[in-house]
């Protein structure tokens, strides 16, 4: 399995990676994808008129301001209004391409159907229904990650709810110790939201993967537990990887994946 003392070096190409393979069973029913809901609005160039702005635009404009052009985008079954709203992205002036979600176990599993056209690249992570305000967030992680050569660093977010979030264990020096997976009780302040990690982790992250696979002895893959990113980061702490993270205190995150955080985004954004 790979591990933090392979060679490293400065990687050139920085490519974006969004899952987008959830079905939003608590908002249901919904008129689009998730990812393609109206949150505030946007300025169209050529004047003052505005145009809906969808909760995946935030997130894309964050990654295209760090210099971040290309960009894959893992589908769920079913989830064509993505690709027809968004198409090559020259509406944000990048480049959009589609994969299509294999196995259904959870976000690491669709982010691993990249693993053959990102393997080489540093690759910047979000959750395209999660908004954030901070317009530098992946040139700050950029910066961090060239400074340190740490194989992940995360985008550290303040979280009053922590039950709904994977929260984060913080060294004074930066350095990650754990990351608290929705804990019901907690003193831990900051949750992570975003992600920029380098071949090291998309390595790791693969073979984690194929290692569980091939241990599932019933040969059954439907009776898998669904994992979340949160435990192959957790994952990769306990094999020395270092994972490090990048403070954003004054910013608020916006999942808009229940009612009521979809109305708080609303309010919030609009």
């Amino acid at each position: 399995m790979a591990n933090s003392n392979r060679d490293r070096e400065l990687y050139r190409e920085v490519i974006g990676l969004l899952p987008a393979g959830g079905k939003a069973t608590r908002l249901a029913p919904l008129p689009c994808s998730k990812e393609l809901y109206p949150v505030g609005f946007r300025a169209l160039d050529e004047g003052e008129s505005v145009r809906p702005k969808v909760v995946c635009h935030y997130l894309l404009e964050k990654m295209r301001l760090a210099g971040v052009i290309k960009v894959y985008i893992v589908l769920g079954k079913g989830k064509w209004d993505i690709p027809a709203y968004l198409g090559d992205g020259a509406m944000l002036d990048m480049h959009l391409a589609y994969l299509m979600m294999g196995l259904p176990f959870g976000a690491p599993y669709t982010l691993d159907q990249a693993f053959p056209f990102v393997q080489s690249a540093l690759v910047a992570f979000g959750y395209p229904d999660i908004i954030f305000k901070t317009n530098d967030a992946f040139v700050r992680l950029l910066a961090r990650q060239a400074t340190t050569n740490a194989d992940v660093v995360l985008g550290l977010f303040p979280i009053d709810q922590p039950q709904k979030w994977d929260m984060v264990d913080l060294h004074d020096d930066g350095r990650i110790n754990l990351i608290a997976i929705k804990p019901k009780e907690t003193h831990l302040r900051y949750g992570w939201s975003i992600a920029l990690w380098t071949p090291v982790f998309t390595h790791f992250m693969h073979e984690y993967l194929g290692a569980i696979q091939k241990a599932n002895t019933q040969g059954n893959v439907c009776e898998q537990r669904e994992l979340i990113v949160g435990d192959v980061l957790n994952a990769a702490i306990e094999s020395d990887l270092r994972v490090e993270g990048v403070v954003f205190p004054d910013d608020t995150c916006f999942d808009i994946g229940t009612p009521e955080d979809l109305v708080k985004a609303v309010r919030n954004l609009s």
